[in-house]
């Protein structure tokens, strides 16, 4: 050791005296130690050596730490290139150690080398370019600095003159730093853009699991409503014979009144015995959650073209009618029939159902009134939010043929319960095809092509009015208001207002109590009194026949062949907003946030009343699917309610969809 130390004594004396300014900070380190009080460095030192007899130990002591590590370093001192690496590193400025690059593999290595593996599954990769000291030099606004430099500039050229070739190297110098930190700026953005895309995949998909399970829920809520109502109709059914045995029958202190039917209709069931008729006490959100314009199923219903459709609520029954003269109701929950309304002997051109009852206009001038409780009403535990997809393009046509072969049976598929007793009235009063009905509150108003309208109380069946429609609007004509006169405005003159050959002359109706609005064919919507049976004002603006109709509280909405939908204000009976599509209107339905038509399109037409937004659904708009076996049909009937839209097509499908 003191030979070694003895070697090293002048290569230090030649070091010391080679460096400039070290007698300085010798003296200035004195000075130092002087001022620090002779206390404080006897308890220093007395720390230093107790610290460091802890950490030697004896030397005597073979198995001392410390001897062995001294030892390893004295024999790594020896060799050439660690001396080499140690003296360039001591000539090494602060700066350059700075700017130094590590090695990324060494560091990688290490730090995966002693990390656990729960730990590393998450870590995302990192393909930046720039150093941490980048990232926080370019995290400042250049913003301020960029106009404290301009403002220099200005200055310095003022008082300068003239173009100083030092100052603008040193500024070209400075604007390329900047320009470079404006790189890492634009790579931390993109970093973070990245970061986020990655994360709403993540809830992306933790949504989709979401919304499995919801459908799951809705499934077994849907299963248990089924169950709760079959209970109910068992005790009915017990009730009822406990009746015929002449027990007194079990007094349900629970059931209320069954809809909005009076009792007399009950005693006209085919069946002896009743069946409840309960509400859902909890309706499906699932749609809800869905994006607008997805796709939820599709069943092909008909072979001929769908004249008129209706559903209770979503994924509940829907009942549709078309020109194969047949009438079909349909779980949308399962996608299957639930069985045929066998009666009519034409085509049934106009229906609306209402909780568990449908009523049905066809051209063989009937109504028939139905309870769909009497149908299979359980729906089997399936995927209500699974879109029915078709297959490859060789086997579409074979799941054609199976869907058709279904609907080309007599009876289609149906349950063992079948639909045999859904009948409750027919209602014949009529003398031509009927086009339009309403009902509501055990009162039904219906519309013919014998430009009648007629008044019917379902507790006996009867019709309690009759209003014909030219007669009526030709007495009042002379005492109306002359802003409103059907004939001071030359309307039965005018070419245009000539109704189509093929439309209906009562396109549409709608009642509230004593109030009714009807469209006609030649283009007027006549707004009744049903207690004195007159019209109390007509709305004129549109220029061929009106097939569809409706309003609530304050709008009145209609859509015509004239290509137009027209939305009315109530209150003063002036026209709020119109627009117009390219094809006449067939069919359409609003409510407060969505205008819903069918106007001669592959899709239907949708106006966001909220935003003023007009946009397609269906199967046809843009981005629709493009496996299918060949292009889609026009929508000829839509119905939407809570979001959820039923379409139904001139081939016979109908699609459902989220609006």
């Amino acid at each position: 050791m003191a030979a070694r130390s003895a070697s090293r004594d002048p290569a230090r004396t030649s070091n010391n005296a080679s460096t400039p300014g070290l007698d300085d900070d010798a003296s200035l380190l004195s000075n130092a130690l002087t001022a620090v009080s002779t206390t404080n460095i006897s308890s220093f030192s007395r720390k230093v050596s107790s610290t460091a007899g802890s950490l030697i130990g004896p030397f005597s002591d073979p198995g001392s730490h410390y001897h062995n590590a001294m030892s390893e370093v004295s024999k790594d001192l020896k060799r050439p290139s660690i001396q080499k690496r140690v003296f360039s590193f001591s000539k090494s400025s602060p700066s350059e150690i700075v700017r130094s690059k590590l090695s990324a593999t060494e560091i990688s290595h290490r730090a995966l080398t002693y990390l656990p593996d729960d730990l590393l599954k998450d870590i995302p990769e990192n393909d930046a370019s720039y150093s941490l000291f980048q990232g926080f030099k370019a995290s400042v606004d250049t913003a301020a600095a960029k106009k404290h430099r301009e403002g220099k500039n200005l200055l310095e050229e003022s008082s300068s003159g003239g173009n100083n070739v030092t100052r603008l190297t040193k500024e070209r110098d400075r604007t390329n730093e900047e320009l470079d930190l404006l790189g890492v700026r634009k790579s931390i953005a993109s970093g973070e853009i990245r970061e986020i895309d990655r994360k709403i995949a993540q809830l992306t998909a933790i949504r989709g699991v979401v919304l499995e399970r919801l459908a799951k829920l809705e499934q077994e809520e849907t299963q248990l409503e089924h169950d709760l109502l079959e209970l109910d109709n068992k005790i009915e059914d017990i009730q009822y014979d406990m009746v015929e045995e002449g027990a007194s029958p079990i007094e349900d202190e629970g059931a209320e009144a069954a809809g909005f039917m009076s009792e007399s209709i009950y005693s006209k069931l085919p069946s002896p015995k009743g069946r409840k008729r309960q509400k859902r006490k909890a309706m499906p959100i699932l749609h809800e959650h869905m994006s607008p314009g997805s796709e939820i199923k599709e069943m092909q219903c008909h072979a001929d073209l769908i004249t008129a459709l209706d559903f209770d609520f979503p994924f509940g029954k829907l009942v549709t009618a078309a020109l194969d003269d047949t009438v079909r109701v349909w779980d949308l929950n399962s996608g299957r029939s639930l069985g045929q309304l066998e009666g009519h002997n034409a085509s049934v051109k106009c229906l609306q159902v209402e909780d568990n009852y449908v009523a049905t206009g066809s051209a063989d001038a009937t109504i028939r009134f139905w309870d769909l409780s009497r149908t299979d009403g359980p729906s089997l535990p399936g995927s209500n939010n699974v879109t029915h997809k078709r297959g490859p393009q060789s086997n579409q046509e074979e799941d054609f043929e199976d869907d058709m072969s279904a609907i080309s049976s007599p009876t289609g598929p149906r349950s063992s319960a079948g639909t045999q007793d859904c009948h409750l009235l027919t209602l014949d009063s009529h003398i031509g095809e009927v086009t339009a009905l309403y009902f509501q509150n055990g009162t039904l108003v219906s519309g013919s092509a014998d430009k009648t309208l007629r008044q019917w109380d379902l507790s006996t069946g009867r019709c309690v009015q009759t209003l014909d429609i030219l007669w009526t609007a030709s007495s009042t004509a002379a005492s109306e208001d002359s802003g409103w006169s059907f004939a001071s405005l030359g309307r039965s003159n005018s070419r245009s207002n000539l109704p189509e050959a093929n439309a209906d002359f009562v396109g549409a109706l709608q009642c509230f109590d004593a109030a009714l609005a009807c469209g006609t064919a030649d283009g007027l919507v006549r707004l009744w009194d049903l207690r004195s049976g007159q019209v109390h004002r007509s709305l004129v603006g549109h220029t061929g026949p009106v097939t569809a109709l409706q309003f609530d509280d304050t709008y009145l909405v209609t859509g015509s062949m004239d290509r137009s939908i027209r939305i009315w204000d109530l209150r003063t009976g002036s026209i709020s907003d119109a627009f117009a599509y390219e094809h006449p209107i067939t069919s359409m339905q609003f409510d407060a946030a969505r205008i819903v038509s069918a106007a001669g399109e592959n899709y239907a037409k949708i106006y966001d009343r909220v935003d003023g937004r007009h946009w397609n659904c269906g199967a046809g708009a843009e981005g629709g699917k493009e496996d299918r076996l060949s292009t889609p049909a026009i929508v000829e009937r839509v119905r939407a309610k809570e979001g959820y839209l039923v379409e139904g097509r001139r081939d016979g499908v109908v699609g459902v969809w989220t609006c």
